[in-house]
């Protein structure tokens, strides 16, 4: 279960130095995992420990190697900016990020911003989404004397899973470390499952046990980061790439199973960023560019066959600047320049390339109890083609308001509010591919409103820490575009839905005990109701109908318990009924699923190095369930992991 940002456990740390700049207070708190808390999750990827997110649906298509991708208040995942180390990740082909190539393995925190991050010193394109999920990798951290860390990490399971990784960490000077992990990841996939099938009428069509097939993937991660700390700021550079091969275990359909689909992805990008300070000016820059190479092969025998390739590369530059006014006013001015191209070996292909022009405009107050926010927006695209295609040019303004204080004087409580307007452009997969796409796809613009509580409280006695944190929201997407798998998973159909209204409700609680002195419990708990409607026309069929995968009633508990170099975790997620089209009719209903997750792990020291052995047990009760209709999820499955660090 998330946490807010701000929130501490109360465990002793070693000493931390954080070289950084106060923000003009924080508007709207993040949920936040951090450090062991998202080693204790059962979550071997950035998707899997989203889950624990209040308001948060995570598409996950099965196995080690599925695609995982992430949708935050059923505004649809090209509304959720995904940023590594303070760069977003780009995918201009169909805007879909899979988190499941992201480990946790060299992950310091992982958090979730609604509406968008409370410091305005951000870069311009930041603004414009409508969440954020922040993802930072380990930084280096030396004791007096120290020049060299180094971890090694091993995991085995089910599906043949092997997972190794390794990190060294180095001081090369009193101002700048270096890190570089690797990671390789095998697995065969298969792990059993029930299809099973009922008629409208309520008869058993289909009822049968088997094992996944063409779920294998074999991956490998390499990641080189550098940080420095100047007399007036701090700078950051990495290099990163990804090289997997995997196969797509395709949707089973009236008992036939598709096994012909398999991807090769080649992603890399190389980014730097520095930050500087200046008395009451600061200034952020961020460069990046990025590379991806996608190979799909389709060989099933009653389908088309296919084998093409997909080449993407993406230029970034950004330059955000602050000026704080006085201790309680501060005034930003960011631009975003964003190119993207794409070509591929399809006959005709239109070969998009897209500028994209980012410039805002944002304020911050910090008045005793109270604090504010507020941004505009001013984005312009233009898509070019190398054929004899019209260009196309779009520009939109995204205004943003937010609000928080303690009107009680009781600091122990505070409310929140914001309103916020986004836009986002199709992605090129949706405009131009002319087998699925559609050229004549409207932009989704949407409109965001959010009211919420927080009680947080903290003391050194039996009750640690309670935090209980409400929210309402209304959001309203307009020309809101859908993606749903056609029959195969690289593949999809696109169309706008008109106009969809959004409301629900996110709870939270965390309640930490010491009930002795080296005991503590923790107990957190999630849940969010969520009415998602398609209001298009009276006169269609699905006419104030939920939209499809999106629950009303979904929620996770965590039970953590911690003595000494012992814990136990146990983790429970629940998701309610949901359809898979747009007609809420009995064809189309999804049941319920939940499932169950415990580890436990033991921490030991050897001289100078830490060993830690957990042993996870996923899906405990050995549910069957599909996240997406079609692609069933595994049964119970085990993970033993081994660590070592100096």
């Amino acid at each position: 279960m998330a946490t807010e940002a701000a929130d501490t456990v109360g465990h002793s740390l070693d000493e931390l130095v954080v070289t950084g700049h106060r923000p003009v207070g924080e508007v709207i708190p993040a949920q936040s995992l951090t450090g062991d808390e998202l080693q204790r999750l059962n979550s071997n990827s950035v998707a899997d420990a989203l889950r624990y997110f209040s308001g948060v649906q995570v598409k996950d298509y099965g196995g080690v190697g599925g695609i995982k991708t992430v949708n935050i208040r059923s505004m649809g995942s090209n509304h959720t900016g995904v940023v590594y180390d303070g760069v977003e990740l780009g995918n201009a082909q169909n805007g879909q990020i899979d988190l499941g190539q992201f480990s946790l393995d060299n992950m310091e925190s992982i958090s979730l911003y609604n509406g968008q991050k409370s410091e305005i010193l951000q870069p311009a394109k930041d603004f414009g989404n409508a969440g954020n999920v922040y993802m930072r990798s380990r930084t280096p951290s030396f004791k007096q004397g120290e020049r060299f860390h180094a971890r090694l990490a091993f995991r085995t399971g089910s599906f043949d899973l092997i997972n190794p990784s390794a990190l060294v960490e180095l001081r090369l000077s009193s101002r700048v470390n270096a890190s570089l992990s690797a990671e390789w990841l095998k697995s065969s996939g298969r792990y059993k499952f029930r299809y099973r099938r009922v008629t409208p009428a309520g008869e058993v069509a289909y009822d049968t046990t088997a094992v996944r097939h063409n779920g294998d993937i074999n991956a490998t991660r390499i990641e080189l980061n550098f940080n420095g700390n100047l007399d007036n700021g701090i700078w950051h550079a990495k290099a990163y790439t990804y090289n997997s091969e995997r196969g797509i275990p395709g949707a089973i359909v009236n008992n036939v199973w598709r096994r012909g689909e398999r991807v090769w992805d080649l992603n890399s990008f190389l980014q730097g960023s520095y930050t500087g300070y200046f008395g009451k000016f600061s200034t952020l820059n961020n460069a990046k560019f990025a590379a991806y190479r996608t190979h799909y092969v389709n060989n099933d025998e009653n389908q088309l066959k296919i084998d093409n390739i997909y080449r993407q590369k993406e230029l970034y530059i950004s330059s955000a600047n602050k000026y704080d006014f006085y201790s309680w006013w501060s005034v930003s001015l960011s631009y975003d320049f964003l190119f993207n191209t794409m070509n591929a070996d399809l006959y005709d292909f239109v070969r998009p390339d897209r500028f994209s022009n980012f410039i805002s405009l944002a304020t911050a107050f910090d008045i005793d109890r109270f604090k504010a926010q507020g941004s505009i927006l001013a984005t312009l695209v233009h898509d070019s083609f190398r054929s004899l295609k019209p260009s196309r040019n779009l520009h939109a303004f995204s205004p943003a308001i937010f609000l928080s204080g303690n009107p009680l004087r009781n600091r122990d409580f505070s409310l929140r509010a914001f309103f916020k307007r986004s836009f986002r452009m199709p992605t090129f997969n949706d405009l131009y591919y002319a087998d699925y796409g559609n050229s004549s796809l409207n932009p989704e613009r949407v409109s965001q409103y959010n009211v919420g509580i927080l009680y947080l409280h903290s003391a050194n006695s039996l009750l640690h820490t309670v935090r209980l944190s409400a929210d309402a929201y209304y959001n309203r997407v307009k020309d809101k575009i859908v993606a749903y798998p056609k029959g195969q998973q690289f593949r999809w159909t696109m169309l706008n839905l008109g106009v969809v209204d959004i409301s629900g409700i996110d709870l939270s609680g965390l309640v930490t005990l010491n009930p002795l002195r080296e005991f503590f419990v923790t107990l957190r708990g999630q849940y969010t109701f969520q009415r998602a409607i398609d209001v298009t026309s009276p006169s269609d069929s699905y006419y104030c109908h939920q939209i499809p995968y999106i629950p009303r009633h979904s929620g996770s508990a965590v039970v953590n318990l911690q003595w000494r170099s012992w814990t136990l975790n146990y983790s429970f997620i629940y998701v309610g009924e949901r359809y898979s089209q747009q007609e809420n009719i009995l064809y189309n209903y999804l049941q319920p699923w939940y499932t169950s997750d415990l580890s436990a792990s033991k921490d030991f020291r050897f001289g100078k190095v830490a060993l830690r052995v957990l042993l996870e047990v996923n899906n405990l009760l050995s549910q069957d369930y599909d996240v997406i209709i079609n692609y069933p999820m595994p049964k119970r499955n085990f993970r033993l992991s081994l660590s070592a660090e100096i």
